[in-house]
């Protein structure tokens, strides 16, 4: 039974500008080192990459309800790639605590100016 579905779009410049102008400390409240370090590999393209991971993080959260705020700790939620390239949701502390036992599908897409999120909450009850 599906729980919940979110979805997100953010725009790349966004994102960017929110990196260069805050550097590590954003980059550390949002992301998780996982994330970084895949987004890092990219180069110039890495926006894109933490665009798409930037909206994630808010499909999740409209996904389980809340939005961003009550609580929501952004860096609580991470996507990382399969071998295949599959995105899956990683989540940590008391997001892990709440949600883990559900199932996610998510799904990420990007073009210069834009990337999207779309993840649907399977309850696995």
């Amino acid at each position: 039974m599906i729980y919940g579905i979110g979805t997100d779009i953010i725009e790349v410049q966004r994102i960017k500008e929110a990196l260069e102008k805050y550097g590590e400390r954003f980059q550390k409240r949002v992301f998780t080192q996982t994330e970084i370090e895949y987004c890092e590999t990219y180069n110039e393209k890495k926006y894109l990459h933490y665009a798409a991971r930037f909206a994630a993080k808010e499909s999740f959260s409209k996904a389980i309800g809340t939005g961003i705020t009550q609580g929501f700790k952004l860096n609580e939620v991470g996507i990382r790639n399969e071998k295949g390239g599959k995105p899956v949701i990683e989540l940590f502390g008391g997001l892990k605590e709440k949600w883990d036992n559900y199932k996610t599908e998510i799904s990420l897409s990007h073009t210069e100016e834009n990337a999207i999120a779309y993840i649907i909450i399977f309850d696995n009850k």
